[in-house]
């Protein structure tokens, strides 16, 4: 549940507490805004973002990169599409942190030579745990890239964690249920599950914490 949606039953998937498909009109974007005690990792999926905060950091994120922005303490940021003409498109995810007050924190990086066709690509851990973005919590993100009939098990790396999958383009099937674009669908009580491919498809992962 976030803006306009509002289900009782959806206001999170254990630690995470956002996942926004946006699509930000050319010239358009969010100004500065505050954000505290909380980790969020932007990937844009088509044109590059424009983004400042109150760190001192002005970057353009591309398709192809990650962000992550840890709120902590207490951080303005803002947003907008870097083209006056095409849309930008972008996924936004919330996890709320491991404990409060961190000091804030941004980082950025190119996930192209993390991502291998047909793997589970992680892209984002905890500190220390992996060669993608971190973020103060006990928490993974991987992207898989596959063609046509690929099947894989996804292991959780951490025990009790769960597991929210999130078809970016194509179609999944994850333990006998059929996943279109754009659909979901979370996964816990379990150290493993099952991954099919459906023709060429693009999905996202996100591990969690089910408690805090």
């Amino acid at each position: 549940s976030f803006g306009q949606y509002y289900n009782p039953s959806k206001i999170n998937f254990g630690l995470l507490r956002v996942l926004n498909d946006d699509k930000i009109s050319g010239g358009q974007g969010f100004g500065m805004h505050p954000h505290e005690n909380m980790e969020i990792i932007t990937i844009p999926l088509k044109g590059d973002l424009e983004h400042k905060d109150s760190m001192g950091n002005t970057a353009v994120i591309k398709n192809g990169d990650i962000q992550v922005m840890s709120a902590g303490t207490g951080v303005y940021h803002s947003e907008f599409n870097h083209s006056k003409t095409d849309d930008v498109e972008l996924l936004q995810i919330w996890i709320f942190p491991d404990a409060d007050n961190h000091t804030p924190r941004y980082d950025q990086k190119s996930i192209a030579d993390l991502l291998k066709p047909n793997e589970f690509s992680q892209v984002l851990n905890p500190k220390d745990k992996g060669n993608g973005v971190w973020i103060h919590q006990n928490a993974y993100m991987s992207i898989g890239e596959w063609d046509n009939d690929v099947e894989k098990i996804y292991a959780f790396n951490i025990k009790d964690n769960g597991a929210y999958i999130f078809v970016i383009e194509g179609t999944i099937e994850v333990e006998g249920n059929i996943l279109l674009r754009r659909d979901a669908m979370g996964i816990w009580d379990t150290n493993a599950f099952k991954v099919k491919s459906i023709g060429k498809s693009k999905f996202l992962i996100i591990e969690v914490p089910i408690h805090r």
